[in-house]
């Protein structure tokens, strides 16, 4: 007879689903921190521009933690897409990538509120590195325990391996100019993130 262990968490339709779900609703939260300007506050289209401006720092956050939603949605798909079946530890692991998922609208809003601190713009930014890491391990996980489908293309394995090792290293790389200005950082990771958005750099 198998144990509870042996035959728990094979389903990746469910994984899927779940992780579909989460995603959806971590996306959708990033939007809340936006607010329309005060009625009592704008009494002229002049009031109306100034008010819209002062917004521009936010929109960009929300743009940028909701490209940052995207790539690790269609990282994570991509790993299961080529997932012949699962285990419970590897359900687990993708459980654990999706918590780090969910933190994203609090460090989004952290950082909306306090963008001239440095700490803030850490947070934020080991949300991504524990993202990146999390999805590394499940990667790592499938591969070991030969949970990968035999058709997998030469050379994927480790191709998934180095994307997401050089896409952290560049974050990393983006966090550390914050030692300079916390705006340059930003727009560091926002390079980043547009590059393995719509692969300005084909090979990276």
């Amino acid at each position: 007879m198998s144990s509870y262990n042996q035959i728990a968490g094979q389903n990746l339709d469910r994984i899927a689903a779940l992780s579909d779900g989460i995603f959806a609703v971590a996306m959708t939260l990033l939007v809340l921190d936006l607010h329309a300007p005060a009625a009592e506050l704008i009494h002229n289209n002049h009031d109306l521009r100034t008010a819209l401006v002062t917004l521009v720092p936010k929109l960009g956050l929300f743009i940028m933690s909701f490209i940052t939603l995207g790539i690790f949605w269609v990282g994570q798909q991509t790993q299961l897409n080529y997932l012949a079946k699962s285990d419970r530890d590897l359900s687990w692991l993708h459980l654990l990538f999706l918590f780090f998922v969910t933190l994203m609208p609090f460090s989004t809003a952290l950082i909306g509120a306090f963008i001239e601190y440095r700490l803030a713009l850490l947070v934020y930014w080991a949300n991504i590195l524990f993202l990146g890491a999390s999805l590394f391990l499940t990667w790592r996980c499938a591969c070991a325990k030969q949970l990968i489908r035999s058709d997998m293309p030469d050379g994927l394995r480790h191709g998934v391996e180095r994307r997401i090792i050089i896409a952290q290293s560049l974050y990393a790389l983006g966090a550390a100019f914050c030692v300079i200005n916390n705006y340059v950082s930003l727009g560091f990771i926002i390079l980043v993130q547009l590059n393995y958005a719509i692969g300005i750099l084909r090979k990276i």
